[in-house]
This record gives C-alpha cells, structure tokens and sequence, in this order.
C-alpha cells in the first residue's frame, strides 16, 4: 500500500465518550461491565475511526478506547501482576504519583491481548492501521516490582511478552505497531544504555513498520508543571536519537509544535521516518491548517520530506472531546495544505 506525502496520522489515545466511562481524565473510571461495556468500546472505537477518516488522517489508530489506561491495558492480560494490592508510587521520576499494581511472579501472557481491537479496526478501514503499545522501559516504570529484582531483566520480560503480542497484532493485519517510551525522555542515559536495545527485543521478528513514541506526556497539570521547569531548551532527545538512529526501529515519534525541542534534533534520527507532533495536547486551542502546515514546512530543514509524518504530541486520551475532533480536523487539513503548497512550488520552479 503506497503512503501518500506528509501521511497524517496520531500518537494514540482519543477522549472516551461520556457515555462509556468518566471523561478527560487519565485513569477513568467504567460506565458499563461486561458484554455492554465490550459492545459500548467496540461502539466508541467505531466512532473515532469515522472521525479520523473523515478528518483526512491516512493512519488510523482504535483511540485506546478499549483501555481504561494506555499501560494498564496491557497488563491486564499478564499473570504474575496483582492487580488487588496496588500500591501508590511515584513514576517518571516522581513527577506524578499513581496506584500501581505489584509483579509478583514470573511474568506470562494469559492469551492474546488485544486482538479483538485489531481485528475491529482492520475490519472497519481500507487505510493503514496503526496498533499501540506500552514500550518496556515504561512499564518497568509504571509498575511494582516486587519479584524480578532487576529493571532490565523486568523490562525485558515484558519485552518478550509485548513481542508475542506485537507478532499477533502483526498476524492481525495491523500496518504499524507503535511502542510508546515516554520513560525515554526520562531516563535519558538508561533509555541509551539499554532501553533502545530492550525496544528491539520488543519488536524481534516484526515484518510490518514498527515506531516508537517518545513525548513529554498527557497535557495533564503534572506534565506541564514539569515541562515548565526545562528551560528554554528540551534537549532531552539528543541522548536516545543516536541509539535509536541505529536502531532496527522504523519511525519515532516526537513533539515539536508549542515545545522547546530544538528541531535540528530531528537530524540526529537521519534514515528514520520522523512523526512531527505538530498539534498540541497541552492547549484546548485549535490549530489552524496554516500553523500545522506551517510546523512542516518548518521541519523540513531537518527532515526529508518522504520521511516526514504529522502527528500529534502525544494522546488526546484527557482532552475535551469536541476540542479533539477539532484538532483531528486541524491536523487533516494541515497535511493537504502542506502538500499543496509543495506542488505549487514545484510547478512554479
């Protein structure tokens, strides 16, 4: 399947409608249980592809409508994690602290993980799919390890698990399986030191494109407290790029538009395909198409322009949901403005 120039696409998450669990937060609550609350996820997941079709987006993902939490999603189908006796414990670093469940035990999959998702999305979608993923270093970091003893022999557990996952997702006729790191950005040396080469485990024997999402987090409070705190440059990126550069990962995934990521960064990732966030998830303001496309044009000092993918920041998953679709719109038409403005100056050349 060709991909058409600048293919827009998202970094994952999408609001939860208010009608299938609580809205705009980041660990929502249930509305439903059992066969309604699988048909009232299904029914959401449907919603939100019609809307990034209609939207003009060329990769369409299921919006993480099936989990209750990007990470959280995963491990539920995992034995040797309790989930009864959570624990509170601060993550990324302590920016935030969260309840967590406990790894009590050698780590197995209890079956397929998302299958039903994939299948719904490939059923419902002529375009290229995208399937999301929690990346390993970042669940290491999102969990209590209370057995493994050990953050690399932890992550790379979840490493094999998350590959048997990736290879059925694979099976499933997903086009793109996404693993999401924001821990990168976190753990900088040891995202380096051996996060990229856990990453790669993760993705072992993957045919399909794999990527990589590595932000700076949900527009929650916690985040944008903390970005604040940078300086006038987040040059967090420039310790993984060059790991990942090597890497036998094919796309990342950045923020750019309303940061202070230096984008001659972008050049450290040169022979990967880069997802430009050009729309923000920390602002309820809309993007024009003209700043989206602007943001492009921008990058393209950095980026060739086959490789380069707009993309979100990161997930919408806490935003308002009308404010969302408007973004989703703004992103869609920002990409066709961008090419646009390419063909007018090749024929005006």
């Amino acid at each position: 399947m060709s991909r058409p120039l600048f293919s827009a696409t998202l970094a994952g998450s999408l609001p939860k409608p208010s009608w299938l669990s609580e809205t705009q937060k980041l660990w929502p609550e249930w509305k439903l249980q059992g066969d309604e609350l699988a048909q009232a996820k299904a029914d959401a997941t449907l919603l939100w592809i019609k809307a990034q079709e209609d939207a003009g987006l060329d990769v369409i993902g299921d919006g993480e409508q099936s989990r209750q939490h990007f990470v959280h999603g995963f491990l539920e189908q995992v034995e040797g994690i309790d989930f009864d006796h959570k624990v509170k414990m601060g993550i990324r670093d302590n920016r935030y602290e969260a309840m967590v469940p406990q790894v009590v035990s050698e780590l197995r999959l209890k079956g397929r993980v998302h299958a039903t998702e994939a299948r719904l999305l490939r059923k419902h979608t002529n375009r290229r799919i995208k399937f999301t993923l929690p990346g390993p270093m970042t669940i290491v970091d999102t969990v209590a390890d209370g057995f493994y003893g050990d953050r690399v022999k932890l992550a790379t557990a979840f490493a094999e698990l998350l590959n048997q996952e990736a290879l059925a997702l694979q099976a499933d006729g997903v086009d793109i399986i996404q693993f999401d790191e924001p821990a990168f950005n976190v753990y900088m040396k040891d995202a380096a030191d051996w996060g990229v080469e856990v990453l790669e485990r993760a993705a072992e024997g993957l045919t399909c494109t794999t990527a990589v999402h590595i932000c700076y987090g949900y527009g929650i409070k916690a985040n944008v407290d903390w970005k604040a705190t940078l300086g006038e440059q987040w040059r967090q990126y420039e310790q993984v790029f060059p790991a990942l550069a090597k890497s036998r990962i094919d796309q990342v995934s950045l923020e750019c538009f309303h940061s202070h990521v230096p984008p001659e960064l972008m050049a450290l990732l040169a022979g990967k395909d880069v997802m430009v966030g050009v729309i923000d998830v920390a602002s309820d303001e809309i993007e024009t198409p003209e700043q989206v496309a602007d943001t492009i044009e921008q990058v393209l000092r950095w980026v060739p322009r086959e490789r380069l993918l707009p993309c979100t920041n990161c997930g919408l998953a806490p935003m308002n949901r009308e404010v969302a679709l408007k973004k989703l719109e703004a992103l869609g038409l920002g990409a066709e403005l961008a090419r646009q403005r390419l063909r007018v100056a090749a024929e005006s050349s």
